[in-house]
């Protein structure tokens, strides 16, 4: 490895934007769990509500799904790419810091005024329940200058080798511009007015939300946090990526598959089934490009899988690629026609988002900032690492008494939903099905409790280092990305 160290690099890298990103990252995550601690309990006991209009369920729920996916998964993401594609490009960030920092302002901004507008009843009613056209007029613009921030950092670039995280980055950032654009296409009733209507009427609005939708979880859940798995694994492993070809190739069929696959959530609806066979068929075709990337990210330790034993902050990274894998398996048999019969509408379904969410999304995120944090803040090691050992077999536990409650849930109410009696009338109420339900929805609200001690444990972690006598770290090989790569 050595023969590839290059120089020490006289690039300054921009890392203040990197840490504001961090922290609000762990901010806005605990806030998301809180949050869906709060309304899995109104779930549970409906006198929660309490009565009060901003509390309610209906607008506390996309409160908890922004800040999780948006907030605090994409804090890390801007975060995260901003610090890789300086080291794997050896340059400094494009547009000085005047232009990063508008990145990151403007983006919080949009999140605090996005929740808000959901709290007090204002969004455009979609199945992300977007905020108002005001606000997404904002984040366009916003997220035009993050594009020019990464892009231009790559065409200034120092390494000619455009390292293979940097493509799932780009991409991410260039498919959730299109996707923002066409899914909020709307016709405001004046300036002054909050209130818009939607280009989109009847089933092509079905059609673009879920075209959306489901490429809100291909290029923001999945294709952004693996340009996060293909950074952060072989840098904590001290290990080139397995198979540099193989990870070529699971970027363009995952690029080229997902786009296609969101009519599998409107199956048995009014969408005409030539439309909902094309969404399933390139669904389960998803399964191939998926698993590949799962192979590449766990067979990167290869030769280092001692180091699991020592660094429980790769452990939470392998984990998560794991669930990656699991989550891509499970999603393919269930746009499958037969199997979404049975299992949609259900809470099947949510166990299967926070499998992703929890399980690929978050914890690539904690493996990943346990890495970078002593990095940034240029310490040698973590304040404790026991901690993130409690954190790791917590935030297990509390995914395991998650989903394992959700699948059970789901599939007793699906069955019941479909069961008859001798006459060919429904046996069961929808009221029974709740009722049955209910002991499985104490143990979603007792893991997702699990989940939010564990971010707590980590912020703690993150802080106590930060806040740590400094202690120098010694600075890195700046390896180049032919190494990562294995070339």
């Amino acid at each position: 490895m050595s023969d590839h160290t290059l120089a020490e690099s006289p690039v300054v890298y921009n890392d203040a934007v990197v840490k504001k990103f961090v922290v609000a990252s762990l901010f806005w995550a605990i806030v998301a769990f809180l949050v869906g601690c709060y309304i899995a309990a109104e779930l549970t006991w409906p006198a929660l509500n309490l009565g009060l209009s901003f509390s309610n369920f209906g607008r506390l729920r996309p409160v908890h799904t922004s800040a999780a996916i948006f907030a605090f998964g994409g804090s890390a993401l801007l975060g995260t790419s901003f610090y890789v594609v300086q080291r794997t490009c050896r340059a400094r960030l494009f547009g000085g810091e005047a232009l990063a920092n508008f990145v990151f302002w403007g983006y919080q901004f949009f999140i605090v005024m996005a929740a808000l507008s959901y709290v007090l009843g204002f969004s455009q009613s979609k199945e992300y329940a977007e905020p108002e056209w005001h606000l997404d007029l904002w984040l366009t613009v916003v997220w035009v200058s993050y594009l020019l921030v990464f892009l231009g950092t790559i065409l200034k670039r120092s390494e000619p080798h455009i390292y293979v995280a940097n493509w799932f980055y780009l991409a991410f950032i260039i498919t959730i511009a299109v996707l923002h654009i066409v899914n909020n296409a709307a016709i405001p009733i004046s300036w002054y007015s909050a209130k818009s209507y939607s280009v989109y009427a009847g089933v092509q609005d079905a059609l673009v939300q879920w075209w959306y939708g489901h490429n809100a979880v291909g290029f923001f859940l999945t294709a952004g946090f693996l340009g996060m798995m293909y950074y952060f694994i072989p840098k904590a492993a001290g290990r080139p990526v397995y198979s540099y070809r193989l990870s070529i190739v699971h970027f363009w069929t995952l690029i080229f598959l997902y786009i296609w696959a969101g009519p599998h959530h409107l199956h048995w609806t009014a969408l005409p089934d030539w439309t909902q066979t094309v969404g399933m068929a390139f669904s389960i075709m998803l399964w191939m490009p998926s698993w590949g990337g799962m192979i590449n990210g766990i067979m990167t330790l290869s030769g280092a899988w001692d180091k699991l034993r020592t660094d429980p902050g790769l452990r939470f990274s392998v984990t998560a690629v794991g669930f990656y894998g699991m989550s891509t398996f499970e999603g393919p048999v269930m746009s499958v026609r037969e199997v979404n019969a049975l299992s949609h509408y259900t809470d099947w379904t949510i166990g299967h988002v926070h499998s992703g969410a929890l399980g690929w999304v978050a914890f690539i995120v904690f493996g990943s900032f346990y890495y970078l944090v002593p990095a940034l803040w240029n310490r040698k090691a973590l304040y404790s690492v026991r901690l993130v050992a409690w954190h790791y077999w917590i935030a297990t536990l509390g995914i395991v008494l998650y989903i394992v409650s959700m699948w059970v849930a789901g599939i007793m109410e699906g069955l019941m939903w479909r069961a008859y009696d001798k006459f060919g009338f429904l046996q069961y109420s929808f009221v029974e099905s709740v009722v049955a339900i209910h002991p499985f929805f104490v143990i979603r609200l007792l893991g997702g409790v699990f989940f939010l001690i564990g971010g707590l444990m980590m912020v703690f972690n993150v802080f106590m280092t930060i806040t740590s006598e400094s202690t120098e770290r010694p600075r890195e090989p700046l390896i180049a990305p032919a190494v990562l790569a294995g070339a």
